[in-house]
């Protein structure tokens, strides 16, 4: 029984189904240049070939797409999807110049934003250039104050408490 409520405090169950992570995502897209340094002169993107990409080297524009998974802990609106879509939207003003930044680094930069508003919760971000190519990250929750499962006597100490 005890072990039922630390799963419960963590998770939230579902009438039939048990145990499961709950997310709600929103998309949402806006204007930016940026470039890639060096693949102008870099020679493996610089090839002069049918695989050359030096024009990335170059300030260009994108429209970025994102999509972003939050997790949230009940089923009537934790967090509200178009709220959390109109603040995320906020976030960016106008044609952004990105500078240097990949869609990787974007996707880092919204998370720490969205970890200082809602912390504690399970993040997911896709960035796309065009929502042709891009990428996916995951940012899981981490969780300092729990016991280290590394020590064989800190599991043994949890196993004991739920006895």
């Amino acid at each position: 029984m005890k072990l039922l409520k630390v799963l419960k405090a963590h998770k939230q169950v579902t009438s039939s189904k048990g145990y499961c992570m709950r997310t709600i995502w929103v998309t949402f897209q806006h204007e930016g240049i940026h470039k890639y340094p060096g693949a102008d002169t870099d020679p493996k993107l610089a090839t002069g070939d049918w695989d050359d990409v030096s024009f990335l080297g170059y300030p260009h524009r994108h429209m970025f797409h994102y999509k972003v998974w939050i997790e949230v802990f009940h089923d009537d609106r934790d967090i509200e999807f178009i709220q959390f879509k109109r603040w995320l939207e906020r976030l960016y003003d106008g044609t952004l110049d990105m500078d240097y930044k990949s869609c990787e680094m974007m996707a880092d930069d919204l998370a720490a934003q969205i970890q200082d508003m809602y912390p504690g919760r399970y993040i997911k971000i896709s960035v796309a250039e065009d929502n042709e190519n891009g990428c996916e990250m995951e940012y899981p929750v981490e969780d300092l104050d729990g016991p280290n499962f590394d020590d064989a006597d800190a599991i043994a100490e949890v196993f004991d408490s739920l006895k």
